[in-house]
């Protein structure tokens, strides 16, 4: 029998935890799941765009998961450095054996004059105020700014232009907080410019994100056919991967189309790399001087000396993650990854026994969610490798490490607490006259958690 903690309840979290009680290979496998929140889900709950309900419907396939037997929830117990969190070291005297899947938390920065300004914002800030991440802001987003630039061409920053983009009716059958939808609903934003170094073909959002900025009833995508058509693919992007080749073909037909007159306009522009965000009398961004780019024959870009400043109140960096180190386990800051060999944590280059990783702080961040499953997989098939010589360890009692987890949080919150959350937050939609809305803030969370009683 072998009782393992899961430090991480996104998919990779969940992914690695069902792998491990439907394995079979072990008999008596039990899994406690541990999440610094008190909700489950991770990136499903907190990064998918409100808008996307078809993705968000994966958490009727997390909770099934969660809801096995040989699985328990401790919510709102946190790992690491956070004073009132468990250490690593600690963890492996209760358990055979941890795995890690925390994700990877930071945002990477531009590393240009001017990127601290009032008004500049990672996009991760962005997704986490209208995501009702507890940690956001509490002040949130007042959206005055005519106009918006989005620096980065991933689906992250794809998802901000078209929620700033939306009207706030669009939205208000979504789980967005009051206090967003209500910030959407009084937006100034008419332009959002979204822009990227490289060219068309080497954008990293996928088909089906791109396509939906062309659905937007009350915005319009424009593209300058003549900046595009810098990308040496854009004439014939046969040669392309699928995914590529499908952007391109997009971009290519809203090409060079004028405006047609809706109140909102996402610019798509591309070959322009950020060199400065300019700052008014007031201390507060007025614009982002951007270098043009051009192609450098190796699928990279130089830059020109040719400048170009974009006018921007507000401006959202989606240009990525990285990892963050959790105190206690090895880190190589180079690539924002926990080291390992197929799963298994390496100190000083040798597997640390019973420490396991899967998800980005793992691998990076890469790959969609469905690709948690198979990280989780090469993992687990690791851990369960390992078996023999993980269950010849003796941490204590099952009913001493529920203690110590119960102990650890101020106030832990267990399966039935986050089905109290939830109820809650349908009843908060409810009396709203919409459906389901997210509790923004850890008080209400954990307030609605304590009235499972």
């Amino acid at each position: 029998m072998l009782r393992i903690a899961v430090v991480g309840s996104g998919p990779s979290g969940v992914y690695t935890a069902q792998a491990l009680v439907q394995q079979g290979a072990v008999p008596g496998v039990t899994v406690d799941v541990l999440d610094r929140l008190p909700c489950p889900y991770g990136l499903v709950r907190y990064g998918v765009a409100p808008d996307h309900e078809k993705i968000k419907s994966l958490q009727g396939n997390l909770r099934a998961a969660m809801e096995h037997p040989a699985i328990t929830f401790f919510g709102n117990v946190p790992v690491g450095d956070d004073p009132r969190g468990l250490p690593p070291r600690r963890l492996l005297e209760l358990y055979h054996a941890v795995v890690y899947c925390v994700g990877a938390a930071a945002d990477r920065r531009l590393g240009v004059p001017g990127e601290d300004l009032a008004g500049s914002f990672s996009a991760t800030e962005f997704v986490s105020w209208y995501s009702a991440h507890p940690d956001a802001a509490p002040d949130g987003f007042v959206l005055g700014a005519r106009s918006a630039v989005v620096i980065g061409v991933g689906n992250v920053a794809v998802d901000v232009a078209r929620v700033l983009a939306r009207g706030a009716g669009e939205l208000h059958g979504t789980d967005v907080p009051h206090a967003a939808l209500s910030a959407l609903a009084a937006s100034r934003v008419t332009d959002i410019h979204m822009v990227g170094r490289r060219g068309p073909s080497q954008a990293k959002f996928t088909t089906k994100e791109l396509r939906e900025l062309g659905d937007l009833s009350g915005a319009e995508t424009l593209v300058r056919a003549q900046e595009a058509a810098l990308d040496p693919a854009w004439d014939d992007p046969a040669g392309l991967p699928a995914v590529g080749r499908r952007n391109v073909e997009v971009l290519r037909g809203w090409a060079g189309r004028p405006p047609g007159g809706r109140p909102r306009r996402i610019h798509l522009r591309f070959f322009l790399r950020p060199a400065a965000l300019l700052g008014g009398d007031d201390g507060a961004v007025r614009a982002v001087r951007f270098e043009r780019t051009a192609p450098d024959g190796r699928g990279g870009v130089v830059g020109t000396g040719e400048f170009e400043e974009v006018e921007a109140q507000l401006v959202l960096r989606s240009v990525g993650y990285r990892g963050v180190p959790i105190a206690g386990l090895p880190f190589d800051a180079d690539l924002g990854v926990v080291p390992h060999a197929a799963g298994r944590v390496l100190r000083e280059g040798v597997p640390s026994p019973g420490e396991y990783v899967a998800g980005w702080i793992k691998r990076g961040p890469t790959g969609v969610i469905g690709t948690n499953r198979s990280c989780a997989k090469e993992t687990v098939t690791s851990l369960l490798a390992d078996a023999g010589a993980l269950a010849a360890r003796r941490p204590g009692p099952v009913e001493d490490a529920h203690a110590v987890l119960r102990a650890a949080g101020r106030e832990p919150v267990e399966w039935p607490g986050w089905l109290a959350i939830e109820a809650a937050e349908a009843a908060l939609g409810q009396g709203l006259g919409r459906g389901p809305v997210k509790i923004p803030d850890w008080e209400g969370l954990l307030s609605a958690a304590r009235s499972r009683s």
